[in-house]
């Protein structure tokens, strides 16, 4: 570990003596692949589950239409839950880019989620202000995101976005999913 400018508790960059080391990409990107062929390959049975603060954070099955390609696209995410709403991550395995989940969200907020109890409609939003700070602290709660989640964030080269799903009537037009 070297000394270098990491984030503060909001995700923004900050001094602190030492920056956490990343997995390499390839191995990332290897057990989201892994990730979801068993959650494919045991028909759901495994791949979600519930949050559990102070053991663990949830995972969530997240479908969203490719902002360019107009096809669905599936991502498995972690979150924890904040009232009826559920808080993830935009963090892309702490890699530079956006996640395309987030991207094709911003474009099309309107989707639907996989609980390990069912499917609900939700809306994406950005959290921002002292939402975004309390909502930050919270991962704190959920081991798995990293560490040291501040100096995991700091890497990137923007802050990281929490993303906020919101329940939305599923008598909505879901013409957008």
């Amino acid at each position: 570990m070297n000394k270098t400018t990491t984030a503060s508790a909001d995700g923004h960059p900050a001094d602190q003596a030492a920056t956490p080391n990343l997995p390499p990409r390839a191995f990332v990107r290897i057990a989201w692949l892994l990730h979801r062929a068993a959650y494919r390959i045991t028909g759901g049975r495994f791949g979600l589950s519930r949050p559990a603060a102070g053991r663990k954070f949830g995972m969530l099955r997240l479908t969203t239409v490719g902002r360019r390609s107009g096809q669905a696209r599936v991502a498995i995410v972690g979150y924890f839950e904040d009232g009826p709403n559920l808080v993830t991550l935009a963090m892309n395995g702490w890699g530079d880019k956006e996640p395309a989940w987030w991207l094709n969200l911003q474009a099309r907020p309107d989707t639907t989620v996989q609980l390990p109890d069912g499917t609900r409609a939700v809306r994406a939003r950005p959290a921002s202000g002292e939402e975004r700070d309390r909502l930050w602290a919270t991962f704190r709660d959920y081991p798995g995101w990293g560490d040291d989640i501040d100096g995991l964030a700091g890497q990137r080269p923007r802050p990281t976005s929490v993303v906020v799903l919101e329940p939305r009537s599923t008598s909505i037009s879901q013409t957008s999913i």
